[in-house]
């Protein structure tokens, strides 16, 4: 998942967007180690239940009461940044996680860490994702954090965008987590949990306003920078928006 700007501490461009071209597998390499040998992950697991605690209407309800917004602009938002299906995890504990390398590698040198010699020990992080060996291509993309953690905790997390609403790990101060393992954490628990660290996100950034008033092409500038309008973001967020609303209407009032 490539960020359209990088700006770490910035409220600009600060989730990232998903891309087509990036879930296409890659080939596979010979170079890189059997699945088997590739160390476990070494992201915190918080499971709390056997299976994926997935959102429910009371948890949109009770978030856009605490942002003040439209629960139809709350649901318009998830489907737009997580798609119609609305995954924030690939199994329970795991959330979905986009690995971006070239942010692996300004972060490295941000924090004094030499990738030198790296490349033989953890090749599937400097590969691509390669779902054909991994079973996925998320199942890909963990084995890369996996390995990138093994290089550089803090590292791997800031270069990783996680959950519905990819937000990058070098944002966890603006989500309102002590440190970046809470945010990881958090994001690992549930997508509530997940959504819970969007509205922080939003709120410290000066987003909601957006929302509140239908500035569908502001909030997608802010949120996911200048290449917005290209992607039709605006558009997209505001024909969800008018289908959620329609839908909240035809439901009967108790």
């Amino acid at each position: 998942m490539k960020p359209l700007t990088i700006l770490a501490g910035a409220c600009l461009g600060l989730a990232g967007c998903t891309t087509n071209a990036q879930n296409t597998p890659a080939s596979d390499d010979p170079k890189l180690p059997p699945v088997d040998s590739i160390a476990s992950d070494t992201i915190p697991t918080v499971i709390l239940s056997d299976s994926i605690i997935s959102l429910t209407e009371h948890d949109y309800d009770e978030v856009a009461a605490e942002l003040g917004i439209e629960v139809a602009v709350m649901k318009a938002i998830v489907e737009i940044e997580a798609g119609k299906e609305h995954k924030g995890f690939v199994e329970p504990g795991k959330p979905i996680v986009n690995f971006d390398l070239s942010m692996f590698r300004k972060f490295a040198g941000q924090h004094g860490i030499k990738l030198a010699g790296h490349r033989k020990l953890h090749p599937e992080v400097f590969a691509k994702p390669n779902a054909s060996r991994y079973g996925s291509y998320q199942k890909a993309q963990h084995a890369r954090l996996s390995g990138a953690s093994e290089i550089d905790r803090k590292t791997a997390v800031y270069a990783t965008f996680w959950g519905l609403f990819q937000i990058g790990g070098f944002n966890w101060h603006l989500c309102g987590t002590v440190d970046y393992e809470e945010f990881v954490t958090r994001m690992s628990t549930s997508e509530r949990e997940q959504l819970e660290l969007f509205a922080a996100l939003i709120k410290q950034c000066g987003y909601v306003k957006h929302l509140k008033n239908k500035n569908w092409a502001a909030f997608a500038r802010g949120y996911n920078g200048k290449g917005y309008a290209r992607r039709g973001y605006h558009k997209r967020m505001a024909a969800a928006y008018s289908r959620y609303k329609k839908q909240q209407n035809l439901i009967p009032a108790v």
